[in-house]
């Protein structure tokens, strides 16, 4: 009965001390929106937190379905096009009939328009006479370089292409963050942009004229789930305050705040309250940033990554291994199943298990690092035990051991240090690809990455990448020494 009790009160204490979970894509203004949302509901004595950077829309769509998110910042347009794939430029009640049945719902408009545009150094433009979409059609040697995400969206590059009959053939992807530099750079001519970029004027870009009207408009709001506003009431009218509360202006003065002058996401967001007027800070520096307060959360998070996995695909990869070198005709399909999945693209992996695990974060990051680290322990334990000379199982059979005595008490010890080197090689490979892992909300040092990616920032990425490096030198040093007391302790015995 106190058992029972207890857990009553326990459930009850963590239904009120829910935590509002809020999402933002990977480009500035999205990081720069959800820091904002998540303050707005801190000031209305709610508890909330950011899941900053989950990819494209598609990502942070699937990770607001599966409930992994309760809300996020969207735009109007990308809802009617790129989720409902809806005619036209709806309005918010129209988005709300089409949304109601899916458990979602549009509101709380922020006030300002970030619709997509295409845009050339101002100089070249001018030269070459540019001034609309239009008349790129007389210019078909021009080299574009667009997002990713706007390569594939339905009122991005196909539709856009279409609507102008362009003879350019569909570019390659390339980071937004990183598209300023190659234009700044004249590696591309034209590129995509958000209206409220504030690199538009620093790079010195000319917006061309969309005189076909083929962009909608992309009003910033809030696409939430729809018990949201029951489950958290505080939240809900701290955020319902933001409401037209942020203009074009003031969007471009944050975005320029963490892209130019390198504040943080969250103090970008604070200049809303303070009416957008710049904050004097130090110079940063790469020490400074290597050691900020989020290092140690994220240290903590990377190793959990790396830890997890790498106990799993142990627990699994040796028996798999086993069963490669003992069973007659498993080596070619447990060899090949898990070379399949080593080549599978992370981000497609990650995105196939969010669809089907229904969630983001850490448990889906975790079985892709898992799965990512099988391979050269499976290999290595079966090519340890395949290298075994003939002699060695010999003097083992004479000795009058059963089938599993002389794996476990002759054979494994003496493949073990090809066993040991392929758990290295998986332990090391890991502190890598477990970078990625943040862009499905799963932490660790992959956030910095990220971010760097989105804002362009040399100390922000170098912040993520330097610890990633070390932690995967430390590992490494840790296995070699452990193959080294293991050596001198199999020498001591042999003596």
């Amino acid at each position: 009965m106190r058992l029972a009790l207890a857990a009553l009160l326990a459930c009850a204490l963590a239904a009120h001390g829910e935590t509002l979970r809020v999402g933002s894509k990977r480009f500035t203004e999205s990081y720069i929106l959800g820091e904002v949302l998540v303050q707005a509901a801190q000031t209305a004595g709610a508890s909330a937190e950011h899941k900053p950077g989950l990819g494209n829309t598609g990502i942070v769509f699937a990770a607001l379905k599966a409930g992994s998110i309760d809300l996020y910042p969207e735009y109007t347009g990308t809802i009617a096009k790129e989720i409902l794939k809806l005619d036209g430029s709806p309005g918010i009640d129209e988005l709300n009939r089409a949304l109601a049945p899916m458990g979602f719902g549009v509101a709380v408009p922020l006030g300002f328009s970030n619709s997509y545009a295409l845009a050339m150094l101002d100089e070249r433009a001018q030269k070459l006479g540019i001034r609309t979409l239009s008349d790129l059609d007389k210019h078909p040697g021009l080299k574009l370089g667009l997002s990713q995400e706007f390569i594939g969206r339905a009122d991005g590059w196909p539709g856009l292409k279409a609507a102008y009959s362009w003879p350019f053939p569909t570019p390659s992807g390339l980071d937004h963050g990183l598209a300023y530099e190659a234009i700044a750079a004249g590696k591309i001519d034209v590129m995509d942009i958000y209206t409220t970029d504030a690199k538009i004027e620093r790079f010195g870009l000319r917006t061309l004229e969309d005189d076909r009207k083929f962009f909608p408009r992309y009003d910033a709001v809030l696409l939430y789930r729809l018990d949201v506003p029951k489950r958290f009431p505080e939240a809900w009218k701290g955020l319902a305050k933001l409401e037209r509360t942020i203009d074009e202006r003031k969007m471009i003065r944050m975005n320029a705040a963490a892209e130019l002058e390198k504040k943080s996401f969250a103090d970008a967001a604070r200049m809303l309250e303070a009416g957008g007027a710049p904050r004097t800070t130090g110079q940063r520096t790469l020490l400074g940033a290597l050691f900020a307060e989020d290092f140690w959360r994220l240290t903590a998070q990377h190793v959990l990554l790396v830890l997890v996995s790498l106990v799993a695909s142990v627990a699994v990869g040796i028996p798999l291994g086993i069963a490669a070198a003992k069973l007659p005709g498993a080596a070619q399909p447990i060899l090949g199943s898990v070379g399949v999945i080593q080549t599978i693209p992370s981000l497609a992996l990650f995105a196939f298990l969010i669809a089907l695990m229904g969630t983001i974060g850490t448990v889906p990051a975790v079985i892709a690092l898992f799965l990512y680290a099988l391979l050269p322990i499976v290999r290595n334990t079966h090519a340890g035990l395949d290298g075994i000379s003939r002699g060695m199982r010999q003097a083992a059979l004479a000795l009058g051991l059963r089938p599993p005595e002389r794996l476990r008490l002759i054979e494994v010890p003496l493949a073990l240090p090809s066993i040991l080197a392929g758990i290295k090689t998986s332990a090391v490979i890991n502190v890598g690809t477990a970078t990625i892992a943040a862009f499905i909300g799963a932490g660790g040092y992959g956030e910095r990455i990220a971010s760097g990616l989105a804002l362009n920032d040399t100390i922000t990425l170098l912040a993520g990448a330097i610890p990633a490096a070390a932690l995967a030198l430390i590992v490494q040093g840790a296995f070699e020494l452990g193959e080294r007391r293991f050596g001198w302790m199999s020498r001591a015995r042999s003596r």
